[in-house]
């Protein structure tokens, strides 16, 4: 193990911390807090720039990184910033608990969005500020903005690390050069964030909130850009407008598209984007669901308590299944208490997750498709054992290690899934009896088996609210400090879907090379 240049590249991201910690802390003094508020993110600042400054002294025997150093200094990175990025919320007294504040970070930084504060009301505008930015931040990824300033190796080193972060099967570059691709990459992200922002402008202030229009546009954004979803007021986005859902709607679906379409489109190829078999399927599923769950609505198969006319059944129907698809999480309305068949397309598309090199979670649309590919290979197979394997996927011919990969991804997601759903059923917080006040009314809701489901489902997918005792209008508070730990380590094992996280516990890693 390279240690002196893993503790070099560590101490790189600690500096970028500390310097993006700034913002909120500009925040804090353009709000005029308290001086307990403005040293929650000074002393951090000053303790990240410090350390990581001692730490660009080390002079590692070799330069390059292995592929199982890439990928465990990929899962090192996120703990870091996590553990790091928890400290203005203890020192501020927002979150007091370190644990819940890690639960809090993490859940920013995986853009997950699932949170334990309980009054989003007495929560200081830093903090509120500095946990939507995390989702902006880890959007694209922590280690994918450093590249832009690393120099790139001949050994793949870079690769190790794009490989390690980047979501989805296959990933690599969209021109020659690491640096340029990255470059690339933050260029389009920058642009659509911008744009989302100076639009969220044209709507009209939420009534209550007329001074903060700037502040609500950009941690709107943020949410959006980085599919996170953390809400800043109650009832998440349910007091805005009817033009601002559209916009952050449309955006949702925008940013769980793959970042190297829009490359596509700027250089003239719309055609190759508009032939991409992950890009039809991924509107495809969208409008499935889309009209499964608006046909629950309007057409009342079951009673529930929201009349909605056409009009707000066709937009929260369309909202919530671009924020729950591209593992948002923002709400319009209490989704909660839908009837069957609106709720079930809805955890089947928190499933799903949006497209390969996006910004969402869950297991991409990308390997949903090679799945169906691979299994109607092996039934053709064993019908006709001299049958030759013919699938495509995006033009080229899917390799059977390609399939393989993906058969193994998804079984070890519903492992960890399973395994992480038994810890739970420990945790005394099981058959309390939580009060939801939501606008479907005041209602009491047991935390049971479907709560605990539907956390972990949440949590390992990176989509932040769930159902029941932990839906969109409450949190996740009631489970205890194991379990916060235990879903806080879910979640990362999602963002960097398992193997960074695995390979980083696993003994032959950390043995001398």
């Amino acid at each position: 193990m390279n240690y002196r240049k893993l503790g070099k590249i560590l101490g790189k991201i600690m500096i970028l911390e500390g310097i993006l910690m700034t913002a909120p802390l500009a925040v804090s003094l353009i709000y005029r807090e308290s001086w307990k508020h403005i040293s929650a993110f000074a002393v951090p600042i000053a303790v990240l720039v410090l350390a990581g400054f001692l730490l660009q002294k080390l002079k590692p025997e070799r330069d390059h990184l292995y592929q199982k150093e890439g990928f465990a200094l990929t899962a090192m990175v996120w703990i870091l910033m996590t553990l790091f990025g928890a400290v203005p919320f203890v020192i501020n007294g927002d979150i007091p608990s370190y644990v819940d504040a890690c639960f809090e970070i993490m859940s920013g930084f995986t853009t997950t969005g699932s949170s334990v504060i309980t009054d989003l009301t007495v929560v200081s505008r830093s903090t509120l500020f500095w946990r939507s930015f995390s989702h902006w931040i880890g959007g694209m990824g922590i280690l994918v903005f450093v590249l832009i300033f690393i120099p790139e190796s001949n050994d793949g080193s870079s690769m190790h690390l794009l490989r390690a972060e980047s979501p989805g099967p296959q990933v690599g570059k969209i021109v020659s050069k690491m640096k340029v691709t990255t470059r690339i990459l933050y260029l389009i992200y920058l642009g659509m964030t911008v744009l989302e922002v100076i639009i969220l402008m044209f709507d009209k202030p939420i009534p209550g909130y007329e001074n903060d229009k700037l502040f609500f546009s950009l941690l709107t954004t943020f949410g959006c850009a980085g599919t996170g979803g953390f809400g800043f007021i109650p009832g998440s986005i349910e007091l805005f407008h009817p033009f601002s859902q559209y916009v952050m709607a449309i955006f949702l679906i925008l940013f769980g598209c793959n970042f190297s379409l829009y490359y596509l489109i700027l250089i003239g190829k719309v055609r190759d984007v508009l032939r991409s078999e992950e890009f039809k399927s991924y509107f495809l599923i969208i409008g499935a669901a889309v009209l499964l769950v608006f046909l629950g609505l309007v057409g009342r198969f079951e009673s529930f308590p929201q009349v909605y006319t056409t009009e707000e059944a066709f937009r929260h129907s369309l909202f919530q299944v671009a924020s729950l698809m591209t593992t948002a999480g923002y709400t319009t309305t209490d989704y909660h208490v839908w009837p069957m068949l609106s709720t079930t397309a809805l955890i089947l598309v928190m499933f799903t997750g949006a497209m390969a090199g996006s910004t969402a979670g869950g297991i991409k649309v990308s390997r949903i498709v090679m799945a169906m590919k691979g299994a109607y290979i092996n039934i053709r197979t064993l019908i006709n054992p001299r049958y030759v394997p013919k699938a495509k996927f995006e033009g080229k011919t899917l390799e059977q290690k390609t399939i393989n990969d993906v058969f193994a991804f998804i079984t070890l997601y519903f492992f960890l899934f399973l395994a992480v759903l038994l810890l739970l059923a420990f945790d005394p917080v099981n058959g309390q009896t939580v009060t939801i006040v939501s606008d479907a009314g005041t209602y009491d809701v047991k935390h049971g088996f479907f709560s605990n489901f539907s956390a972990v489902l949440t949590c390992i997918s990176n989509v932040g609210p769930a159902f029941e005792a932990v839906g969109p209008y409450s949190s996740f508070a009631g489970y205890s400090g194991f379990s916060k730990v235990v879903l806080t380590f879910t979640m990362l094992l999602g963002r960097l879907e398992i193997l960074p996280v695995l390979i980083l516990f696993s003994k032959r890693t950390w043995k001398r090379i």
